[in-house]
């Protein structure tokens, strides 16, 4: 039986970074830069404006309070994107707007809300310090400036700061395409009607909204029966497009179960018995590749719902990370305090569905959702975490501590 460790070890090997891609900006979003990013030019190029008001010099606002204001002549205005914005007379005020470039001579603006909005002179209420309003000359970004490290995820902020000194192109590592197959004859798309015999293809949409979180692109395939020559048709259609197959159900011993055979004709997939709950059989390893080309990373998990989502959470989770370039690839942990006792299994690694409450001051808790041992989907979609019980552990009594991941 192999640990969950290893079967852990064995996902992240075939789940390799993917090769840096240049996309436009719109393209990066999310993805982890592959590169540094140094700035081209001085943010802010020039002296600016940091609000609406009037651009003045100390020594003509001396005095100016809110009951004996000082006024000045108002001899221009300055618009945001003027080019050659004229020099501060003495005596004089210029009105200027936010983000329009200094005039040379003037030490400080004034607040609109500290004066009269004057056109032709103004009255100023304040005596405003040197530099006061100001953004100066490379203030937030000087020229050659390293801005963003490689290994950094763009998000909103970044994507400002990228824009901001006039990238509209990076080097990221991209979002993997991964395409999810649902395996066996009982499965029906939902919207049907129930029958017995069917179960509806809650792997397939869980798994695609699993995906998509982990930050990867998700391709759904509609369930293949367990028809060898259809399964081997669809798993060879859908290499084109896919940097990782998942696929769920057909991995047992029974006659029905077709995955093995087929796979063990196209490409090296190691199944194992892993020591895990839920899980149990999984398999991981590559299909196809070809004249020194690599082989794309599939892994194999178990058909029932809660066990595909714990095992995704577990091994493939992680994997999607890796290969996005993340550096932080698991979900975060926390210790909590079990609301109740229960047997778990000798030699298996047991993930239990919990829900967490509580602080980092104040302690976690985590209350069972369900029954441990039993794969409730409702419990499943109460929880927000995941209690870790160890292999050498049999009897959790409540009130124990146990590491938890956290699922939201």
């Amino acid at each position: 039986m192999r640990s969950v460790a290893d079967f852990y070890q064995d996902c992240m090997a075939v789940a390799h970074a993917l090769p840096p891609l240049d996309v436009q900006l719109a393209d990066a979003v999310s993805c982890v830069l592959a590169e540094d990013v140094q700035a081209p030019f001085n943010l802010p190029v020039a002296d600016l404006s940091a609000c609406d008001g009037y651009a003045v010099r100390i020594r003509d606002c001396e005095g100016a309070t809110l009951e004996k204001p000082v006024t000045l002549p108002v001899t221009e205005e300055i618009r945001a994107g003027a080019v050659d914005p004229a020099a501060l007379v003495p005596g004089t005020a210029i009105r200027i707007a936010s983000g329009a470039p200094m005039p040379t001579g003037a030490e400080a603006v004034v607040s609109l809300e500290f004066t009269d909005h004057g056109i032709a002179q103004v009255a100023l209420r304040t005596a405003p310090a040197s530099g006061e309003n100001i953004r100066r000359r490379a203030e937030d970004v000087a020229q050659g400036d390293t801005v963003l490290r490689s290994g950094t995820r763009i998000g909103a902020r970044q994507m400002a700061l990228l824009a901001g000194v006039g990238r509209d192109r990076v080097l990221v590592h991209p979002r993997p395409r991964v395409v999810i197959i649902s395996i066996g004859d009982e499965i029906v798309e939902p919207g049907g009607e129930a029958r017995p015999g069917t179960v509806f293809d809650a792997n397939g949409h869980a798994l695609s909204t699993a995906v998509a979180d982990a930050g990867a692109q998700t391709f759904r395939v509609a369930a293949v029966p367990d028809e060898r020559a259809r399964l081997r048709e669809t798993i060879e259609d859908q290499l084109v497009r896919a940097d990782l197959i998942l696929t769920t159900g057909g991995i047992s011993y029974g006659s029905g179960d077709t995955v093995r055979e087929v796979l063990g004709t196209l490409g090296t997939v190691r199944f194992d018995n892993v020591a895990a709950w839920p899980g149990h059989i999984m398999g991981v390893g590559t299909v196809g590749g070809e004249d020194g080309r690599p082989g794309t990373p599939i892994v194999c998990l178990p058909g029932d719902p809660v066990s595909a989502q714990v095992c995704f959470e577990v091994f493939v989770r992680p994997a999607l990370r890796h290969m996005q370039g993340w550096t932080a690839v698991n979900r975060p942990v926390v210790r909590a305090a079990i609301d109740r006792s229960w047997y778990s299994p000798r030699g298996r690694r047991e993930f239990v569905r919990v829900r967490l409450t509580g602080s980092p001051r104040s302690g976690y808790n985590a209350a069972v959702m369900g029954t441990p041992a039993s794969l409730l989907l409702s419990a499943l979609a109460d929880s927000n975490a995941l209690a870790v019980v160890p292999e050498d552990v049999t009897t959790v009594r409540a009130g124990d501590t146990l590491q938890c991941l956290v699922l939201e």
